[in-house]
């Protein structure tokens, strides 16, 4: 163990009293670190099969499904008086969201921290590591969070999550005020507050955002939506991750050789035997549905948005790219991380010539503007 490091004997709660309890505690304190365990990488459906929760006293593992929807809990991450401390919140906000409703408020994370002060290495045990020289083991990474009961080891894994991560904050918070970029930090928090579950639009158009799916001609693609349909349709039904069910491409090598008996659908490398066997008359199902599509009914990929032609383009966005380079190398910072590509182009379309037109440009943010407008609008007037 790191010296310097508070080290917690984690708690398990898996009753609502010892919850209550112990989130009372939590609503005492200015700060607390949060983490959650989900399943994405066993369950069709995700969700917090866990919850890591410490103060700078207490360390505690909360067991979402014996102990439900606490509105203490609500409280607290609704509260704009305790900071909520995560690691790469993004999806831990997604998650709250989409079971509970609640919009986490007052937020640090110790991934965007670490980025604004251009740490390249900037995972959990990375960070740990260079802060106090802790080495944590990551055997548990793809566990499945949601098998009960769980083993001791891997309650202390989890708790690891969240034991140590104020002190990373105090460190991480203390090197942004030195480097100047404390504002930075708190813009960037503050637009994490809106992150939400975002529910589906309601289209069916999930398989053309799947890898390789543009490389299908369009019967292809009509078959290969129907076999997507028919695999996620068994893995909502055994709640089991869509590849453990059958891997993209092995639906790819059905939707392109398009059996039609039971013998060639076994033949075709890649088709699990299980499904082969169990399900292989509802697969075959799923082809002739595609094959049936009519001519003038086949999938297509919606044309790219139309740019008028701009024979100066690429020169804009090669000369902001220029300046965005320049000021990474300056600040140290990884230059994605400073300006995306998208916005470059973005901005090379507006053609802005104030800071004012810039800061019109959606998801700037004001640090950008900052840091980069006097040499994007330079690079733009050259």
């Amino acid at each position: 163990m790191a010296e310097g490091l508070t080290v917690h004997e984690p708690s398990y709660i898996d009753t609502t009293p010892a919850a209550d309890r112990f989130l009372t505690a939590v609503e005492q304190s200015s700060t607390v670190a949060v983490d959650t365990e989900g399943a994405s990488f066993h369950r069709f459906v995700d969700r917090i099969y866990l919850l890591q929760m410490s103060t700078r006293e207490l360390t505690a593992v909360l067991d979402p499904l014996a102990i439900g929807k606490p509105a203490a809990l609500g409280r607290i991450l609704e509260s704009d008086k305790i900071e909520k401390v995560f690691h790469d919140a993004d999806y831990d906000l997604r998650l709250l969201h989409q079971d509970y409703g609640w919009n986490t408020r007052k937020l640090f994370d110790t991934r965007v921290a670490a980025q604004l002060l251009g740490i390249r290495a900037f995972g959990l045990a990375a960070l740990l590591e260079r802060s106090f020289g802790l080495k944590l083991d990551k055997k548990h990474q793809r566990a499945d969070w949601s098998m009960r009961p769980l083993p001791k080891d891997m309650l202390d894994y989890a708790s690891q999550d969240t034991m140590y991560l104020l002190e990373l904050r105090d460190r991480l918070a203390a090197e942004l005020e030195k480097a100047g970029r404390w504002s930075w930090a708190q813009e960037e928090f503050e637009r994490s507050e809106g992150t939400r579950w975002d529910a589906p639009d309601g289209e069916d158009n999930g398989y053309m955002r799947i890898k390789g799916a543009r490389d299908l001609g369009r019967r292809e693609l009509a078959l290969f939506r129907e076999l997507v349909r028919f695999r996620d349709g068994i893995a909502r039904e055994l709640d089991r991750a869509t590849f453990r069910v059958a891997g993209n491409e092995a639906l790819f090598a059905v939707a392109k050789e398009a059996p039609r008996t039971m013998e060639a659908l076994t033949a075709i490398k890649g088709v699990p035997r299980g499904i082969a066997e169990r399900r292989g008359a509802e697969m075959l199902a799923a082809v002739k549905r595609g094959l049936d599509v009519p001519e003038d009914q086949l999938p297509k990929f919606p044309r790219a948005p139309r740019w008028d032609r701009d024979a100066d383009f690429d020169t804009r966005v090669n000369a902001l790219r220029s300046a965005r380079e320049e000021a990474a190398q300056r600040l140290g910072l990884d230059p994605g991380f400073l300006c995306a590509r998208e916005k470059l182009e973005m901005i090379a379309r507006k053609k802005p010539k104030t800071l004012e037109e810039l800061a019109e440009i959606p998801d700037l943010r004001k640090w950008q503007i900052e840091v980069l407008g006097p040499a994007f609008l330079k690079a733009l007037a050259a």
